[in-house]
């Protein structure tokens, strides 16, 4: 997963890999700080969407938020 990310690089954006969340049976977890906006369930494929959505436009990918922090509504 970290990789994934790694090969969009965003300007002002670092990118770390992480111990457990404390999410389990819930990951792979992505967490964007300082906005704590949680991602669940994130397979390499959907990195490009996070990315290009989120961390690029600053549109969370809300088909992809952790219900358990991010409401559906």
């Amino acid at each position: 997963m970290l990789a994934a990310f790694q090969a969009y690089p965003v300007a002002d954006v670092t990118v770390m890999g992480s111990k457990c969340l404390g999410q389990c049976g819930n990951g792979p977890m992505v967490l964007v700080t300082p906005e704590q906006v949680w991602y669940s369930r994130v397979h390499p494929d959907e990195v490009s969407a996070v990315v290009e959505r989120h961390l690029w436009r600053g549109e969370p990918v809300k088909a992809m938020l952790y219900t358990k922090f991010h409401a559906q509504k």
